[in-house]
């Protein structure tokens, strides 16, 4: 049997779930029984581990793992089992609106006094916490526009010339130094950060992992084909003005130049795509499928409860004084007068 031998380490399990999902994929156990599925919490760090593991097959994969269980009939049995008790929650708890033109408008205002975590990673966040947030975000970022690739094979025309207009950008315009994924690389170099792909999945909560489990769920069916661009158009309006504050706290901290450029570039970028999104993609799909708004609303809607969970459990932990990772990062380390100097969890340089 073929294994990758590239490719970031299977991570540690966090439940029995996620724990026989990965001794399935390393042939040392069975796949996890149906009875644990459905006890399992479903916003909890098991089930959605679990789910990772299984959208990561179809992205690079996990060293040592078979690349041909991509498409294990048993896998997949599990995954579509973990995907309709996570797609019913969200279809439950998320709030949404009657109409797109509702949904699209609530994206386009900005509160006057915005508590989100971009803005307190503007106003009072120190390196600690833009190095958490990086690690976290990194679990998407490394691998940016990836799962809203998918959709492209399930539109045609006017949206699909226009969503792969904004992928092409994503992806550096055809230049390697300029594919956002390589840009937030660099970002994470500027914070000290291992910048290797699924370095910090070990460490990210799972309501980071949930975030980027929904964009693989709604990528991979074409039945949600709606969801997906939705979730896109969320992601892309609400861009410039949340970089704008994070550029300001890469500034204010120091963090350095990569770090500034990252979210500078989403500040101009992402203004422009927000354009794109809501007049050609949004607008050149309903007209073709018009049975599809309440899907787009549903995915503009998901991304907002799903982010409002995360800055939830960021700000609470980091109000509190304390890690909103699963497990530490690595000190960071600088050399001084020809000294090594470490950067402590808190941000503090010791000798």
């Amino acid at each position: 049997m073929e294994y990758d031998r590239e490719g970031p380490q299977l991570p540690t399990a966090r439940g029995p779930v996620s724990g026989a999902v990965g001794a399935h994929l390393l042939g040392t156990g069975p796949l996890p029984s149906p009875e644990a599925v459905a006890a399992a919490p479903v916003y909890g760090d098991d089930l959605q581990l679990a789910l990772y593991q299984c959208y990561e097959l179809h992205y690079r994969g996990f060293a040592g793992v078979s690349p041909g269980l991509e498409w294990d009939p048993g896998l997949l049995g599990v995954r579509a089992a973990l995907e309709r008790r996570f797609l019913s929650a969200l279809r439950a708890d998320t709030p949404v609106h009657d109409s797109v033109a509702d949904a699209v408008g609530a994206l386009l205002v900005e509160p006057v006094h915005g508590e989100g975590v971009s803005h307190f990673l503007r106003d009072e966040g120190e390196r600690w916490h833009l190095r958490e947030y990086a690690a976290q975000r990194s679990l998407y970022h490394l691998k940016e526009a990836d799962p809203h690739a998918w959709v492209l094979p399930r539109l045609w025309g006017r949206p699909k010339a226009a969503m792969a207009a904004v992928e092409f950008d994503e992806w550096g315009g055809g230049r390697a130094e300029r594919v956002h994924a390589r840009l937030f690389a660099d970002l994470m170099t500027d914070l000290d950060l291992d910048t290797t792909y699924g370095a910090h999945l070990d460490a990210a909560s799972a309501e980071c992992l949930a975030t980027v489990n929904m964009m693989s769920l709604f990528g991979l069916h074409r039945s949600l084909r709606g969801a997906l661009v939705g979730h896109f158009a969320a992601v892309e309006i609400t861009s410039s003005p949340g970089s704008r504050r994070l550029a300001e706290a890469m500034r204010r901290t120091g963090a350095g130049p990569a770090a500034e450029h990252f979210y500078d570039e989403h500040v101009e970028a992402d203004a422009v795509h927000e354009q794109v999104v809501r007049h050609e993609v949004i607008d050149g799909l309903l007209e073709q499928e018009p049975g599809l708004a309440a899907d787009v609303v549903f995915g503009i809607d998901a991304t907002g409860h799903l982010e409002d969970r995360l800055g939830a459990r960021l700000l609470a932990d980091w109000r509190a004084g304390r890690s909103s990772l699963l497990r530490p990062l690595p000190a960071a380390r600088r050399v001084e007068g020809g000294s090594p100097m470490f950067r402590d969890g808190r941000g503090t340089w010791v000798a």
